[in-house]
């Protein structure tokens, strides 16, 4: 029989998401179980086929994979502590950052439960769909072992054995996501000062966007091989247009903030000597602790 369609899955937390994720593999074909402390929560998915445990230790015993989407690792320490969870299949969905995603995983396997941490890159309308990204961490086996399964959840990605991978990837992720939104605002705020509006400016911000995108393969090999030849621009040519900007920006009574902090980390390098080099020997300054 194809496991895809049979395998049994119980998740544990529903939530928004967590409702998703079940919702997700009913769809799929996985008979499902479900558990979360408000029960009604459990409603509708139990209208659509979900059986709804009694308790965490029969939601843990039904399913040959739980997942798990909590509000936080506290909380899966507190439902999970009293319940035998050896032999059992944990993924556990629930935000967090890398330490406490391998003292998690440290903590499961000493109680004899398999482990893979994850994160959930996607907004819970998109479960179920190609769009939606989900990250895993963990023993490869343990991966490959309920892939299959897995998939039900979107594009499933397999980052490496350490447990922290994927909350890593999962901030990492959101600091370029932030980044971007902060960069449009900052050049939407400046534009409307001349009746440009939002809607105007978005498609030359994403044909800007994308054009920065298709930059990272380059500037990669250059971070990993510790050599910034200036083949585009220098740095010390970037700290001028970043005055420029922050000159604009005042100027024209947007805030600049976010640009001087920029140029801030550029005056830093260009002080330790960095001036000819290309811009992302600004690692070196990101990869520092702050102040």
């Amino acid at each position: 029989m194809n496991e895809k369609t049979t395998a049994p899955v119980t998740v544990i937390g529903l939530g928004l998401m967590g409702r998703a994720l079940a919702a997700a593999f009913l769809n799929a074909g996985h008979p499902t179980t479900v558990w979360n402390r408000t029960p009604a929560k459990a409603d509708q998915l139990v209208d659509e086929g979900a059986r709804l445990a009694p308790t965490v230790g029969d939601a843990l015993a039904a399913g040959s994979l739980t997942i798990l989407c909590l509000t936080d690792y506290p909380a899966m320490y507190e439902l999970l502590d009293a319940s035998d969870i050896d032999g059992t299949a944990l993924v556990n969905l629930t935000s967090g950052d890398s330490a406490q995603a391998r003292e998690a995983a440290q903590w499961a396997e000493k109680r004899g439960a398999r482990y893979l941490d994850g994160a959930i890159m996607a907004i819970p309308p998109s479960i179920g769909t190609a769009e939606a990204v989900i990250l895993h961490s963990g023993p490869q086996p343990d991966f490959e072992a309920h892939q299959a399964t897995l998939g039900a959840l979107g594009t499933v990605t397999y980052l490496g054995a350490d447990h922290g991978l994927a909350s890593l990837y999962d901030v990492a992720g959101l600091a370029m996501m932030w980044s971007v939104l902060n960069a449009w605002l900052q050049g939407t705020a400046m534009l409307r000062t001349a009746g440009v509006d939002a809607v105007t400016f978005a498609p030359f911000a994403r044909q800007i966007a994308a054009g920065v995108a298709g930059w990272l393969p380059g500037y990669a090999e250059q971070i990993d091989k510790g050599s910034f030849p200036a083949e585009v621009s220098a740095l010390e040519t970037d700290a001028r247009a970043m005055a420029h900007l922050i000159e604009e920006s005042e100027t024209l009574g947007v805030n600049a903030e976010l640009p001087r902090l920029i140029k801030a980390m550029a005056d830093r390098s260009i002080a330790a000597g960095h001036g000819g080099e290309q811009y992302p020997v600004l690692i070196e300054e990101f990869a520092k602790p702050s102040a």
